[in-house]
């Protein structure tokens, strides 16, 4: 077995429960599992990790109106190992490193998950929906509501003109039930809350997000 990131050779630990079992495959070796960095939140709504309490964006969010978003669950933060990682899978196209952190994440259960979707040009862009790709990796089968117009991208906006969009999605299907929004990615929350302002209007009781960074 070798490493998904880095390519070494993984050496599985033999002892006395397993020894007779055959060895579970393993896709991330010690030394680049030590280098994601688990978020420790402090704000309860959106996991930032260098705030007192509730943060400053998601007091913004709750300014004269409802946060259409519940919580947002995130697996770890977004140091520079994560954002090289980030950049082979998604934007050079390596798609089965998605897999090196399967078996490796914390991920809320018990609700429809919903992924963000793209436009048309992004996913010939890309190839694949990095959203439906964490769902079908974690082996759940993605509920598509939403569609998306427009192709401006985010991560190239600044803080502002993110929080100053317009709502990008468009809503196909109505859910009377909670949704789980996933996605790759929580920045300013602004995407993840345009989507839940729609499912909210759709007639959704609640939504809650995960995204594999924070």
């Amino acid at each position: 077995m070798r490493c998904y990131i880095c390519f070494n050779e993984i050496i599985p630990t033999i002892t006395w429960v397993n020894v007779f079992k055959p060895p579970e495959q393993q896709r991330c070796c010690t030394d680049c599992m030590a280098q994601f960095e688990p978020v420790a939140p402090t704000c309860p709504k959106c996991g930032r990790g260098d705030s007192d309490g509730i943060c400053f964006d998601c007091e913004r969010w709750g300014m004269g109106q409802e946060d259409p978003l519940s919580k947002n669950v995130a697996s770890f933060s977004y140091n520079a190992f994560a954002k090289d990682w980030v950049a082979k899978w998604k934007y050079r196209g390596d798609y089965e490193l998605l897999f090196s952190l399967q078996g490796k994440l914390d991920v809320p259960v018990g609700y429809a998950m919903v992924p963000i979707p793209l436009s048309e040009e992004r996913m010939k862009e890309r190839g694949f929906n990095q959203s439906e790709a964490i769902i079908h990796m974690l082996g759940k089968q993605p509920v598509s509501l939403l569609g998306r117009q427009g192709t401006s991208k985010q991560s190239k906006k600044q803080r502002q003109e993110r929080v100053d969009s317009e709502n990008p999605f468009l809503l196909f299907d109505p859910i009377d039930q909670p949704v789980l929004l996933v996605d790759d990615i929580y920045t300013t929350g602004t995407t993840l809350r345009h989507a839940a302002s729609l499912l909210k209007e759709g007639g959704c009781p609640e939504v809650y997000s995960y995204t594999l960074f924070r």
